[in-house]
């Protein structure tokens, strides 16, 4: 920001561990173009670590469906209702929603129509199921800040400004993964493969999947003997879930983490992996992965009856491939056998493996483009537009 500029302020709701990552680096990019910034919202460890007042946490959000919410709606309509007064009484410069767009965009459409600019950092997934929601996603918001290159082509169809930024997580993972040096600082004995086991970051998530990812993993360990297993723990709550589900299995030789996926990542030489973000930093660290995702019973009965899916992949790796170069399991089909199964094939291909690494390093380049600097230009842009039209 040009010196003599006023201070910046930025209301922010991140949901979950994933929009408090994005949050905190986007934070940390804005304060470097605007440092008299000012930030407060919905926030996560991260994002209060880089200056961000926290009027609620980000778990508060981390739910997600189509009926699962239901029960959780009548306080996260209560929440909604306070931000939404206390945001039009602070009338930040900017609102940025990041993620969470069930939440975010009812929000959002309330504050744009009080005056405030706003966007939605990180596109919900309309390109894929329910695709009308992006009527009201134009209503809702000034600019959609897209991680995933053919996100922008897709608004720009229907007449939404959309900017492809990039994705943080590429420009902080390295393009060149050091394996041996990550098997070292965990302590991975020589010779040994290593399976990570990543159940997800929502309690729903690893409540629906923990147990048979557990089982998957013994089923490859009777078979791989040698297989070391180490999960982490994406949080305090998940961890204590996943232990319940551990006892319960009774699966050895699996050691927990309460640290950072990608250290696991990067020396793993399988993961399996829950759909979402977490697939895409399997991805950049250039592991070799078998994707699973159920949802309640309710939202996956209406999701194959109404036809609500518009593309022939759910995992990130695919739909950045084009094809299904990633194998990936979905509800019922997601069991301990068919998931142990396509973990060993992964440990037992070191072709598949010098194949995907080329693969993954050609996306990995390609949303490497300084992410989180890119939001912060835009919104800041914004920011200059909504200032000027103001004051015409």
């Amino acid at each position: 920001m040009p010196p003599g500029s006023q201070a910046l302020t930025v209301g922010l709701v991140a949901g979950e561990a994933s929009g408090d990552q994005l949050g905190a680096a986007l934070i940390e990019a804005l304060r470097a173009q605007a440092p008299e910034l000012h930030c407060f919202g919905v926030a996560g460890p991260r994002m209060r670590a880089a200056g961000c007042s926290a009027w609620a946490d980000s778990h508060e959000l981390a739910v997600m469906g189509l009926f699962e919410p239901l029960k959780h709606l009548p306080r996260l309509l209560r929440l909604r209702h306070r931000l939404a007064a206390r945001f039009r009484s602070e009338r930040p410069d900017v609102f940025v929603g990041i993620d969470a767009p069930a939440f975010n965009l009812g929000l959002a459409a309330t504050l744009r129509a009080a005056g405030l600019a706003t966007v939605q950092y990180v596109s919900p997934q309309v390109w894929a199921w329910r695709q009308g929601r992006v009527r009201e996603i134009a209503r809702a918001c000034d600019l959609v800040l897209c991680l995933l290159p053919f996100e922008a082509e897709f608004y720009a169809r229907h007449g939404v400004q959309a900017s492809f930024v990039g994705h943080p997580l590429a420009d902080q993972i390295p393009l060149t993964v050091d394996r041996a040096a990550a098997r070292a600082a965990l302590g991975i004995p020589a010779g040994a493969p290593l399976l990570a086991l990543l159940p997800g970051s929502r309690l729903g998530e690893v409540e629906r999947l923990g147990e048979d990812f557990l089982r998957a993993a013994r089923w490859v360990r009777e078979r791989r003997p040698s297989l070391e297993v180490i999960a982490p723990m994406a949080s305090a709550a998940v961890r204590a879930v996943f232990e319940r589900q551990l006892a319960r299995t009774d699966t050895p030789g699996v050691r927990l983490l309460d640290a950072a996926a990608q250290p696991v990542l990067a020396a793993a030489d399988a993961a399996l992996v829950a759909s979402g973000t977490a697939t895409l930093e399997t991805l950049l660290s250039k592991c070799p992965m078998v994707v699973a995702y159920r949802f309640g019973a309710l939202t996956a009965f209406a999701i194959r009856r109404l036809g609500l899916v518009k593309v022939p992949y759910f995992s990130q790796p695919n739909l950045l491939l084009g094809r299904a170069f990633v194998p990936e399991f979905f509800q019922e089909a997601a069991t301990p056998q068919a998931l142990g199964a396509a973990v060993l094939e992964q440990l037992e291909s070191p072709e598949h493996r010098a194949e995907l690494e080329q693969l993954f390093t050609e996306v990995h380049r390609q949303l490497r483009r300084g992410g989180a600097e890119r939001a912060a230009e835009a919104i800041l842009a914004l920011r200059a537009l909504h200032t000027r039209e103001a004051s015409a």
